[in-house]
């Protein structure tokens, strides 16, 4: 179906851009590239390797000497990609509270941003691709033929957030996770190396009044357009 072999997904947290880009990838044949998960595997080296969270000339050291892919899913136990840290397979070893806990302090610094940059340029020419993050269309590709910005109002996000903890049989507190959600936009929006935000020619869409399915559905109708504007 596609000519377009570049999609980016831009949004903050708990947009739904996970869903969007695993829809894609499952309709199009596309790797889905989720770049959080890079940060998390920097965060579990940094943790597994004793070295200070803290500490972000060390934390940046260990991104630039550590090769980080992602690949197709090896396994049939759950898992959107594999993770790879040096040829490791840490796909669900970065899932844990622990992680959660630490990867906002490591997705900040400049020096990991930009070391994980280069790897993901890396990883986007092995062929097509739908890269989801903060900071893809506006700074890692900004080349891509497609490029999404993903939002939601902070309470919807809230909201869905909520439910899929309670859906999964865990305990959530609304307030709790409206609270986190709106510190990690501030953190987001306002670090000095490639904020949040939407790329000038990106399709901005909102979801609030959205089924996850509506927007994969108008995502389509998009990449339709673009490459019928190709022929």
């Amino acid at each position: 179906m596609p000519r377009i072999s570049s999609i980016t997904i831009d949004g903050p947290a708990a947009s739904g851009k996970t869903t969007l880009g695993k829809q894609l990838s499952d309709r199009l044949g596309f790797l889905f590239l989720d770049t959080g998960v890079m940060y998390r595997a920097v965060t579990w080296l940094a943790l597994y390797r004793h070295v200070d969270v803290n500490d972000e000339i060390a934390v940046t050291a260990l991104a630039e000497r550590t090769e980080i892919d992602i690949r197709s899913p090896s396994k049939a136990d759950g898992r959107i990609n594999d993770i790879l840290a040096d040829g490791l397979d840490i796909t669900w070893e970065i899932r844990k509270s622990v992680i959660d806990a630490n990867v906002s302090v490591i997705s900040a610094y400049q020096g990991v941003r930009q070391a994980l940059m280069l790897q993901q340029c890396r990883i986007a020419k092995r062929g097509p691709i739908i890269m989801m993050g903060r900071d893809i269309g506006t700074v890692v590709l900004p080349e891509a033929e497609l490029k999404i910005y993903l939002d939601a109002s902070d309470e919807t996000r809230a909201s869905r957030r909520y439910q899929e903890i309670v859906n999964r049989g865990g305990n959530a507190d609304y307030n709790r996770i409206l609270l986190a959600i709106r510190e990690r936009d501030r953190i987001d929006s306002t670090r000095t190396f490639a904020p949040l935000k939407p790329a000038p020619d990106a399709e901005i869409i909102n979801s609030d009044q959205m089924l996850p399915m509506d927007v994969f559905n108008h995502v389509l109708e998009l990449i339709k357009v673009r490459n019928s504007q190709d022929c």
